[in-house]
């Protein structure tokens, strides 16, 4: 990819200043699974890409947030249409805008269909270990104590990265989406996969050579990585390990008003003004690392449409379904909330536009997705936040 050194949007094997990192995040969107075509998408289908081509054009979307991942099925990684299809979205989105940043989820989960991938020699190259003609182990990626095994159900557990097999696996996953073309990673929830590295000391490792990988396989020669962090950030001897936060945006409701919510500081374990500083991956210093804020999805409560503020749910829902479920205007209205509550709270905040990602409706309901899109024959789940999401984007927020 061909960039001048002055464009915006221009980063290299240097690092990335804040002014363009925070370019990137100011113009992102969460749409999970954007890159899997059907049937491989991991929940139900995802029709319609063609209309989303359109949509990211039309809003000039520059950062797509969890655009491929696997959440178990871990056996369609090695099935070639998988990746060329991942790639064709890829090239189609860059034929029209080169800047365009595509993020893979790492995630802490992993099943035992793990044990069917074989494990390629770039993967033991990476980690400086002596390359074997073998499949990955899934009981080896585990805590030795049993700490979160079966976390997300029998056969599926948390890996633990003070494991071997389980650093494989998660650079395994981590190179090959760079190998696709993905330029930013999620590391899903970074506490849970370092239940046992509590000085971060094998994080801290691990991610160096993800990072040296990314210098060779990467088109920029540089890989931007980020995770839930609960505890604020990633900060190991006054340096973060991550080149920005993010977290839930933990809505608050407001118990008077049904279905209605707000965003406030120190709601809960949110981030608001709790991300750690340092020095960056890239050199520079700041005194709060710059964060995303999305609509999370966990599932709904045994009390979908009741208010418990001691709880993640708003009104019984995680975020993203909570927000499928409101009325157009209100929808929209709060997402102009939203940001603009943002830039008058936490300068080092960002929110991640919601255009697609599972929603819960309750027990027996079938999972659909939530579509940002314009609806139209193009896209008739579309629930009409493109233009929203467009307008917000050209329009100075209302300090």
């Amino acid at each position: 990819m061909s960039q001048k050194k002055t464009a915006i949007g221009y980063f290299d094997e240097k690092g990335i200043s804040r002014e363009t990192l925070e370019y990137y995040l100011s113009r992102s969107v969460t749409m999970a699974e954007f890159l899997a075509e059907d049937p491989y998408v991991n929940d139900g289908t995802y029709p319609y890409k063609a209309d989303d081509l359109r949509m990211i054009r039309n809003i000039g979307a520059k950062f797509i947030g969890r655009a491929i991942y696997r959440w178990g099925k871990e056996s369609t990684l090695n099935n070639p249409d998988f990746w060329r299809q991942a790639r064709k979205l890829i090239d189609e989105v860059h034929k029209k805008d080169p800047e365009v940043i595509f993020q893979a989820a790492v995630f802490e989960a992993v099943g035992r269909m793990a044990d069917s991938v074989p494990i390629p020699e770039w993967t033991f190259k990476a980690l400086g270990l002596p390359v074997e003609q073998r499949y990955f182990r899934y009981d080896s990626m585990l805590n030795l104590k049993g700490k979160l095994v079966d976390h997300w159900g029998k056969g599926r557990s948390v890996p633990d990265i003070t494991r071997t097999e389980a650093q494989l696996w998660l650079m395994f996953l981590s190179g090959s989406y760079m190998n696709l073309g993905c330029e930013a990673l999620h590391m899903g929830q970074i506490a849970l996969i370092g239940m046992e590295d509590k000085d971060y000391r094998h994080w801290s490792q691990f991610l160096a050579k993800v990072r040296a990988y990314a210098k060779d396989h990467t088109r920029r020669h540089w890989v931007l990585l980020d995770a839930h962090t609960p505890s604020g950030g990633m900060v190991a001897n006054g340096k973060s390990l991550l080149d920005f936060n993010s977290f839930p945006l933990r809505i608050k409701e407001v118990v008077d008003k049904p279905q209605q919510g707000v965003l406030q500081v120190g709601y809960l374990d949110a981030l608001f003004k709790r991300s750690e500083g340092g020095i960056t991956p890239s050199g520079w210093a700041c005194e709060s690392l710059p964060y995303l804020v999305e609509f999370d999805n966990f599932g709904v409560s045994r009390n979908p449409g009741v208010a418990d503020t001691t709880s993640h749910f708003i009104w019984g829902y995680d975020e993203i379904s909570w927000f499928y479920l409101q009325p157009e205007e209100y929808r929209n209205k709060w997402l102009w909330y939203a940001r603009d509550w943002l830039a008058k709270t936490d300068k080092n905040g960002f929110l991640q536009m919601p255009i697609c990602r599972i929603v819960s409706l309750g027990r027996g309901k079938p999972m659909i997705r939530n579509r940002g899109n314009t609806k139209s024959p193009a896209c008739p789940m579309g629930i009409n936040v493109e233009e929203t999401v467009k307008a917000i984007w050209n329009t100075p927020p209302r300090l």
